[in-house]
């Protein structure tokens, strides 16, 4: 399942290389103003669509919520902008399927990584203080390459966060009820893309996410 917003240049050859590992690909247009349903349905994907853009999250929700629907085995996401290599999904799957945890995460900090400097303190800051909340090392929980087991998709929704901020609520949520999670080494792919993630106000919204995690379960 694929969240996407403006990313017809990628979409397309993304979602064929995906399908030549697993046949079922959603993609989640986030009210994206350029060809990205277009390009995405022309390469074989089922396009759920927002008439307005409201984040990641949300698209992610969107997502899952057909993957409850539809019974899948195992739900894997991934970005849109081509930053992670389809290739690697069976990596995800072989892990899963010899008994890893339900939920993997991919680790694009396994060695050396070629990851804008801000970002990469940024996402390590995020990753040490989250798995600190959960009681279990995540070493880069900031990574959308994920895998979730069937038996964890009930839970994937609730949250109070809509866009980047969400994908860490999930796992906070997911810890909380005790569930392992495990992680991928996988590769971080930079091109000349401009990185939706704002480094000021995204943080901040995970800041307050975390507080209000904080106050909701001391309750």
């Amino acid at each position: 399942m694929i969240p996407a917003y403006c990313e017809a240049r990628f979409i397309g050859d993304l979602v064929r290389r995906v399908r030549s590992v697993i046949p079922d690909v959603f993609v989640v247009d986030d009210g994206s103003p350029d060809a990205t349903a277009g390009a995405a349905a022309a390469a074989g994907a089922t396009v759920l669509r927002h008439a307005v853009n409201r984040g990641k999250g949300a698209a992610l929700e969107t997502g899952l919520a057909r993957a409850r629907a539809g019974g899948f085995a195992f739900v894997v996401t991934m970005d849109g902008d081509g930053q992670h290599a389809p290739a690697e999904l069976a990596r995800f799957l072989q892990v899963y399927r010899d008994g890893g945890a339900p939920v993997l995460i991919g680790n694009r900090f396994h060695g050396s990584v070629r990851m804008p400097w801000l970002r990469k303190a940024t996402n390590r800051a995020m990753s040490w203080l989250l798995s600190r909340e959960m009681g279990q090392r995540v070493p880069d929980t900031q990574c959308g390459y994920r895998l979730f087991g069937r038996e964890v998709l009930p839970w994937l929704s609730g949250g109070a966060a809509t866009r980047y901020a969400a994908e860490s609520e999930v796992l906070l949520c997911l810890a909380r009820r005790g569930v392992r999670i495990g992680s991928v080494p996988v590769t971080a792919i930079y091109g000349d893309e401009r990185s939706k993630i704002n480094p000021l106000s995204d943080t901040v919204r995970f800041l307050r996410m975390l507080l209000r995690f904080r106050r909701q379960s001391r309750r």
